[in-house]
């Protein structure tokens, strides 16, 4: 507790200089040159309506325009997210598909396909809840907004930690409008993505988008340690993505949006590397050939899905009545890969590895009803009902030297949930508004082995879990003076029991259910006559009873626990600012400190990482007093652009920095299983023209070439995987 006492005493200094900033006299020198360069409002929806983010009692981030356009230009998948936000991470062990996301340290390793998120993604108001749907690639997109801390009542599924939630662009009735963008760099890496508007009649239109991303394979594989015998190449991919809107909107009254979608993804899955971990180090072993790879398995990740969605909503004049009905469908997954990262006789590989995951159908359906009122007054309601129905297929084969399989467990889960949830808002006086909402979730799991070919399965085939829990939050945000509010928050947040599937060694697992209970407080502040806003808040949260997952240890296997308790504490500042009408800037931070508490909790343990837990007498280590893993305590962003007018367009420079500290990367703490701190940076000079119509660019990601490893299999090597390498390229947009 002394670090923590010393963190908020820092958190209450920044907070009275942030506070002290916000009531500058406005003769100020800067807040005279104001008027002509102004920050734009932004708007965020984390609470089912279009509101300034300074008045939504809740840590929000809203990454849109330019900054996310920046992001996407070299075609990375969503994990290029990762830090660009405080407090948030996202990771995987499956490469471009089966995202794991962490808000305030607070996340899930499971690599299972049956996992569950206590962070939920949310695109076009669908909750996306099986890992593989999560990895949609973001194009023709609105924005991206990260709600910080639970969302219990208004999202509802699966949000102790938070929602990362993405909104499309969408149709319109004015004229035929739309973009195209057109990149190529490094590894002959392509992005091509592009979307138009096209009014059908003054009551419907349409918008189609479309997105193809290539990178050649470039990654040398060999099936021998002296590298004699090339096989060939790896790490490439191809991903097509399409959406196609309709809009029908016949008055003021009366609004339909259909959507359409479908992701098809081919290429490499993740490359494990033997003996890539230094031995008693974090660090690379000497050596290490980052261009190549020696292997003796097949490799290849392929996956296919689709999904639509309807949107209605009706103006009944007091109130607005919402349905939105979701479906989405994973037609086939397979990815597969050489685990244990090596060939028969390589030093430090005692055994071979060789799996793939499965999943033959994933059918996900959803339903909200959803009313709001439209009172002029000081009270407003908003009240739903809430159904979810998933049906997933899918498991695990392991393979010999002989590419022949030697195994295979396939399982089979069914979800059903349902509920009813209400918020309201009072303004109490033109300085003070309170918000209160509570829902009540009913779930349902059904899970079954279906098949289970050369395993002999430990305990019952299948079982049923069912759990029903009120969650609610109280907030309130008062106004400071006319450009700084501040508002605090109390929530509490609910995830269902977990199941994972059986193994030849482990039987079924069930994680019961956790809950938990978060305080947070900040500021945020329009300054120096909103040439300048900032956000700060300090958050503390207790988790009962959080579902972990083993990972590894000594066999490849997953196996769900609770942990009796978790806590978390934490700050999180961003800011935003023209310094000149030529330069703008931005900046975040963001403080996580999480701490397991369980002093009866002890795990299997790596046999060859240096483990530095306590060991009990049965071989298995404590992992009381652990951070979580893929929790780094900072993250640091910041961005850039500096622009000089130049004929009818401008010259810009662009940069955006991220940072973030040390990660562990299973429950427990060992030497070669904890990821240095990573350093990334992006790079974009460019020229536009035509009132911003036509722009053409040079880009760089990871311009500093910093690798680092980001994950690993401890149970047989010290087999890790790593970030992506430096790219650059070339890139011309254009709107129409």
């Amino acid at each position: 507790m002394i670090k923590m006492s010393k963190m908020h005493k820092r958190v209450v200094a920044a907070h009275g200089a942030l506070l002290a900033l916000s009531v500058l006299p406005a003769g100020s020198a800067l807040a005279q040159a104001a008027q002509a360069n102004e920050l734009q409002t932004v708007t965020v929806t984390a609470q089912r309506r279009t509101e300034n983010i300074k008045e939504v009692p809740v840590s929000v981030s809203a990454i849109k325009g330019e900054r996310l356009d920046v992001l996407v230009s070299g075609g990375d998948d969503i994990r290029l997210l990762a830090g660009k936000v405080p407090s948030l991470n996202i990771e995987s062990s499956n490469g471009r598909t089966f995202p794991r996301f962490y808000i305030r340290g607070y996340g899930n390793t499971d690599f299972s396909l049956f996992a569950s998120q206590p962070v939920s993604l949310i695109v076009d108001d669908i909750v996306q809840e099986n890992p593989i749907l999560k990895g949609f690639p973001i194009f023709d997109v609105a924005g991206v907004e990260v709600l910080r801390g639970p969302q219990g009542t208004l999202f509802g599924r699966n949000t102790p930690a938070g929602v990362v939630k993405i909104e499309s662009e969408k149709p319109n009735l004015k004229k035929v409008e739309g973009y195209y963008n057109l990149s190529y760099g490094t590894h002959g890496t392509a992005n091509v993505d592009g979307a138009v508007n096209v009014p059908l009649s003054d009551k419907w239109a349409m918008r189609v988008s479309t997105l193809r991303q290539h990178r050649d394979d470039y990654v040398d594989n060999y099936s021998d340690v002296a590298k004699t015998n090339k096989t060939g190449e790896l790490d490439g991919y191809n991903e097509h993505a399409e959406r196609v809107q309709f809009l029908y909107s016949p008055d003021s009254t009366f609004n339909a949006l259909f959507n359409v979608h479908q992701r098809t993804t081919t290429g490499s899955a993740r490359l494990f590397r033997a003996n890539l971990i230094g031995r008693g180090t974090n660090g690379f072993a000497p050596g290490t050939d980052l261009d190549s790879l020696v292997s003796n398995a097949l490799n290849g990740q392929d996956l296919k899905t689709q999904g639509a969605n309807m949107r209605l909503s009706w103006d009944l004049g007091a109130v607005k009545l919402y349905s939105i009905t979701g479906y989405e469908t994973v037609n086939h997954y397979n990815s597969r890969g050489d685990i244990d990262g090596g060939v028969p006789g390589q030093t430090g590989v005692p055994f071979q590895v060789q799996t793939a995951s499965r999943m033959t159908d994933l059918k996900q359906y959803s339903q909200e009803f959803r009313v709001e009122s439209k009172n002029a007054g000081p009270l407003n309601w908003q009240a739903g009902l809430y159904y979810f129905d998933e049906d997933a297929t899918g498991g695990s084969d392991n393979f010999n030297n002989a590419q022949q399989q030697t195994s295979r467990v396939v399982s089979n889960q069914k979800n059903k949930a349902w509920a009813a949830f209400g918020s309201v808002n009072y303004t109490v006086s033109d300085d003070l508004t309170v918000r209160g909402g509570i829902r009540y979730t009913d779930d349902k799991k059904d899970f079954t082995t279906l098949e289970h070919t050369n395993v002999t399965l430990i305990g019952p085939a299948g079982v049923s879990e069912s759990k029903s829990k009120v969650s609610w939050d109280l907030s309130g945000t008062y106004k400071l003076n006319r450009d700084v509010n501040a508002y605090a928050r109390v929530a509490t947040g609910f995830r269902a029991p977990s199941i994972a599937a059986a193994s030849a060694t482990v039987p079924v697992t069930v994680a019961d259910a956790e809950t938990i209970t978060s305080y947070e407080a900040g500021i945020k502040a329009d300054l120096f006559e909103r040439r300048a806003r900032a956000n700060f808040s300090i958050y503390d949260y207790e988790v009962k009873n959080q579902q972990l997952t083993v990972v590894g240890g000594n066999s490849n296997i997953t196996k769900l626990i609770n942990a009796n308790k978790t806590k978390g504490q934490g700050a999180e500042f961003d800011v935003e600012g023209i310094v000149s009408p030529s330069l703008r800037l931005t900046g975040s931070a963001s403080y996580n400190f999480t701490k397991i508490e369980d002093p009866n909790l002890y795990v299997t343990r790596s046999t060859t990482g240096t483990v530095t837990d306590p060991v009990g007498a049965n071989g298995l280590v404590s992992i009381n007093g652990n951070p979580l893993p893929q929790a780094p305590k900072w993250i640091f962003n910041a961005t850039a652009r500096y622009s000089i007018p130049m004929g009818d367009g401008e010259f810009f420079v662009f940069t955006d920095w991220s940072y973030r500290t040390k990660i562990n990367f299973f429950l427990y703490e060992a030497v070669e299983y904890t990821g240095k701190p990573l350093t990334e940076g992006g790079l974009r000079v460019g020229y536009n023209w035509a009132g911003g119509k036509y722009e053409i660019a040079a880009f760089g990601r990871n311009i500093l070439d910093q690798r680092r490893i980001t994950g690993a299999i401890d149970f047989n090597n010290l087999t890790g995987f790593t970030n992506e390498p430096r790219t650059y390229g070339v890139q011309f947009k254009g709107n129409f």
